[in-house]
């Protein structure tokens, strides 16, 4: 990894959102993208203070949806970041980019099918950049269009798994030797009236109005849902040779990757957590690692009743003993779940936990607010940060439809 890049509930940059999640903020507050005064669910965990006119001249706002716009403007630091375009070492026709989102562009498709219905008797009348601005797979093609890279371009959609599923996928094609770098991660803005009261019919987001900053509380037995999120989160991963050459920046190594489905519900997680056993396992495998070589993992864990349950079992089962030397943490306590983002930004935390020796808490966790079906022995580094050296990072991304991904990410040596 030689490039990090980030817009999040906690901050317009990676640097911001670090220092916020180590100081144990809650990025949720009202929604402001659109009266929900009469939603069950009135809060998110929006981006703040984003302007689209300081980024994309009116032209090229109107070709985009905002999670395009999110992922372009993480894009630019991460590339900035990198340095990754400097000299002349690196070949475009070799960078490709593989950006994820589990919905895409909502607002958008929202927008024009609102219009059409407030107009039907008007007879059909879409905007030309409806569908290449609502599609998934975009935000992939405007990267590559911004800096001319010719390299593997295509989106992921797995749900909450997809930016893992993205990073893998990237880690993949360059151990091929199809890539020397991929701009890689995710992007998702779904806090839109479609998205908040379709999950809502679900009754999988909180609807803890009174308190919106202590709505998400994975592992706490007073847990409601999840907080709902958006930002985007850029990653640059590099082959070592290709980095070493140029003289980049190398923040750490990725290990391994694994998949698993659950094969068992279209929303709910397998109740004692195989496909999360089966996703840990492979990525363990993948990257020649034993359970007592990880010092962090930053769990899925979205402040759901089963999730944050069977997510738990799967670490106990497959670590073992090893499993309470850990620290654990869930930072969708502060950010919120940004859906198909949500596996890069923990590649981040996960990353940065290597590069301070910080672990970043879990908040909103009460004394005496305990669950029988969890077990408080483990180190879920709750409501403070705890300070340790991280050798290697373990991150979960688990998705409706059962897909399951694991990341590791490991201390780089010379």
């Amino acid at each position: 990894m030689t490039g990090l890049g980030a817009l999040s509930p906690l901050g317009n940059s990676v640097e911001e959102t670090w220092e916020a999640a180590k100081q144990g903020k809650s990025g949720a507050g009202p929604i402001t993208h659109f009266d929900a005064s009469l939603f069950k669910t009135q809060f998110a965990c929006e981006v703040k203070g984003f302007n689209s006119d300081e980024h994309f001249d009116r032209r090229k706002v109107r070709q985009l949806d905002l999670y395009s716009q999110y992922a372009l403007v993480a894009a630019r630091q991460a590339m900035d970041d990198s340095r990754l375009l400097e000299g002349d070492t690196t070949d475009r026709n070799r960078v490709g980019v593989i950006v994820a989102a589990g919905i895409g562009g909502l607002h958008t498709f929202e927008e024009e099918a609102g219009y059409y219905a407030i107009n039907a008797d008007k007879g059909p009348r879409y905007s030309p950049f409806f569908i290449p601005k609502m599609i998934a797979d975009i935000a992939s093609g405007h990267i590559s269009m911004e800096w001319g890279l010719h390299g593997p371009n295509y989106g992921v959609v797995s749900a909450c798994a997809s930016s893992n599923n993205a990073i893998i996928d990237a880690f993949n094609l360059i151990r091929l030797g199809k890539a020397d770098a991929i701009v890689t991660g995710g992007s998702e803005a779904a806090i839109y009236p479609a998205g908040v009261g379709g999950f809502n019919a679900m009754h999988a987001i909180s609807t803890r109005n009174d308190e919106p900053e202590k709505a998400s509380r994975p592992f706490s037995k007073s847990r409601d849902g999840f907080v709902m999120g958006e930002g985007s989160a850029i990653l640059i991963l590099e082959e070592l040779e290709h980095a070493k050459a140029r003289g980049a920046k190398i923040y750490c190594e990725v290990a391994g990757g694994g998949l698993s489905a659950d094969a068992y519900h279209i929303t709910a997680t397998h109740p004692d957590g195989l496909g999360a056993i089966l996703a840990m396992q492979a990525a363990l495998e993948d990257a020649n690692m034993k359970p007592e070589d990880i010092d962090y993992i930053n769990t899925h864990g979205t402040s759901t009743p089963v999730g944050d349950q069977s997510e738990v079992k799967a670490i106990i089962k497959l670590f073992g003993d090893a499993a309470y030397k850990l620290n654990i943490s869930s930072t969708k306590s502060m950010t919120g779940h940004l859906l198909g983002a949500t596996g890069a930004m923990e590649a981040i935390f996960s990353i940065m936990t290597i590069v301070d020796s910080v672990i970043p808490p879990t908040i909103n966790h009460e004394e005496g607010d305990e669950d029988e079906e969890i077990d408080y022995n483990l180190n879920f580094t709750f409501n403070r940060a705890q300070n340790r050296e991280v050798r290697a990072a373990l991150s979960n991304s688990f998705g409706f439809g059962g897909h399951n991904a694991t990341l590791i990410v490991k201390k780089y040596v010379e």
